[in-house]
């Protein structure tokens, strides 16, 4: 192969996926300030409605078959394309079954045809591109993945202020920038895939990842754990805008979704650092004490991010939201202010971020499905903490009813970080680190809801930085790799 002696590398591919995470995001800023200007705050949160519905309810047509390339593909390089194309051939037979009868079924409920086609078209898209990223990452080139990336969003940031330019608030218009730009992402994808892994003449059947892909039902139901949780996984970041949507209306929707830019925004550190660790624990996965050093390596590193985050995130928004976005969204207009909601929403972001060994080790694992139980749990716990939150905010006013989403989200964040360690076996690990979780928690909870009230207690927040050295002694750290006689590092 092309890149025959690359091989998935945590602090690399990290580096790589962090890096376009974060252009992609700053485009994103932006196009989401284009359309909260553009279009009225009801038709912005039908845009974000339509979107994540389709983004939700297709996740299914995923089968989970990406997350078990990504997790297989890196012991087996000249299988990846086989795999990939395999990947598609599964999706493909459930795309026809799945998708006509879930799109009928939304078309009868909705209130705008149009925008709801385009999203289901996004969300299909999107989806498609899932394989050829994992490709790209197992076969050790997340450079490429970084790209198709960032140039999707230029390329979407660029479409939508083309139409604001010509004053243009059609948000049919909008969303149909948002389906062309998530098409050039794919084909760019696939061309890179191709690039890497389809033209190598060493290309080998798929059979060769192991074991889980010798029959279409083996790989059905070893990818079985990774469906269902991609199945929920996006109701934990959706579900408190749902229970907005149907106790209030799309208004306070559309205040909660700009509330949560920066949080989402934020999140894709963690996701970025779960892409690239997936592959190493995968190659891993059967030498445990090698596994357990990629985890505690990657725990330090995660202890140093959160205090590196939160002051990020609490400057960036304090400074970009109120100027890029209309007055409406932070002077009480419509019952809240976005920034307050947001500084709550920080301490379900520290949360994420320390999860990330425990519930990576559970997709690589040998038992994915306590993977699933995970997820379903975190789910679960979100949907009841919303329901009973908001509720009960709604009954006194719409300010309290988003700041309760707020809590509901982190309060679902704290079940996941709580679960996952435990369901990862790693307690003895925490309880090693007793003092270090308890503070690190005990700083993060009292300096974020300082930062929502607006208190000077926020500065207890500084504490965290302590934390910094030896995260930075944990980035320096070589763990030996598996595989050596196989590949070699690529600088």
């Amino acid at each position: 192969m092309r890149n025959q002696h690359r091989r998935p590398s945590f602090g690399r591919d990290s580096t790589w996926l962090a890096s376009a995470d974060v252009v992609a995001v700053l485009l994103a800023f932006v196009g989401q300030l284009i359309l909260a200007r553009a279009l009225l705050s009801e038709s912005y949160g039908l845009f974000v409605i339509a979107i994540d519905l389709f983004a939700t309810l297709f996740l299914l047509l995923d089968l989970g078959l990406p997350t078990l390339l990504a997790r297989d593909g890196p012991r087996q390089p000249s299988a990846i394309w086989s795999g990939m194309m395999r990947i598609y051939r599964l999706q493909g037979i459930a795309v026809l079954i799945f998708v006509p009868i879930t799109v009928s079924i939304t078309l009868m409920q909705s209130v705008h045809d149009s925008l709801m086609l385009i999203g289901a078209g996004v969300a299909l898209v999107h989806i498609a591109s899932y394989a050829p990223r994992t490709a790209l990452r197992a076969a050790g080139d997340a450079r490429f993945e970084s790209l198709t990336k960032v140039i999707e969003r230029v390329a979407t940031t660029i479409g939508y202020a083309v139409l604001f330019v010509n004053d243009s608030t059609d948000v049919v218009a909008y969303a149909t920038v948002f389906l062309i730009g998530a098409i050039l992402g794919l084909l760019i994808a696939l061309a890179g895939a191709y690039r890497i892994c389809g033209k190598s003449t060493e290309r080998t059947d798929s059979t060769e990842l192991g074991v889980d892909w010798i029959s279409k039902k083996g790989i059905l139901l070893a990818a079985l754990p990774f469906a269902i949780t991609l199945g929920v996984l996006p109701y934990v970041i959706r579900i408190e805008k749902f229970i907005l949507a149907s106790e209030l209306g799309y208004d306070e929707v559309a205040l909660f979704h700009v509330a949560q830019l920066a949080w989402l925004a934020g999140l894709l550190v963690p996701q970025a650092m779960r892409a690239a660790l997936l592959p190493v624990l995968g190659a891993s996965r059967n030498d445990s004490s090698l596994f357990n050093q990629h985890l505690d390596r990657v725990e330090s590193i995660c202890f140093a991010l959160v205090p590196i985050g939160m002051l990020a995130g609490a400057v960036i928004v304090w400074i970009l939201l109120p100027f890029g976005f209309p007055g409406e969204y932070f002077d009480g207009t419509l019952g809240a202010s976005a920034t307050d909601v947001f500084m709550i929403l920080l301490a379900g972001w520290a949360c994420t971020v320390l999860s990330v060994p425990s519930y990576t080790a559970l997709q690589a694992g040998e038992k994915p499905w306590l993977f699933t139980l995970l997820i379903l749990v975190v789910v679960l716990s979100s949907t009841v903490f919303g329901l009973i939150l908001i509720t009960w905010g709604a009954k006194s006013n719409v300010g309290l009813a988003i700041e309760m989403a707020a809590y509901a989200s982190v309060a679902s964040s704290i079940v996941m970080l709580v679960v996952g360690i435990a369901l990862s076996r790693r307690m003895s690990q925490f309880m090693q680190r007793g003092f270090q979780w308890v503070a690190t928690l005990g700083l993060v909870f009292v300096s974020c809801w300082a930062l929502s009230q607006q208190s000077f207690l926020a500065f207890v927040g500084v504490g965290l930085f302590i934390l910094l050295p030896q995260g930075l002694r944990a980035m320096q750290t070589i763990v030996d790799q598996p595989f050596e006689e196989m590949y070699v590092e690529a600088e």
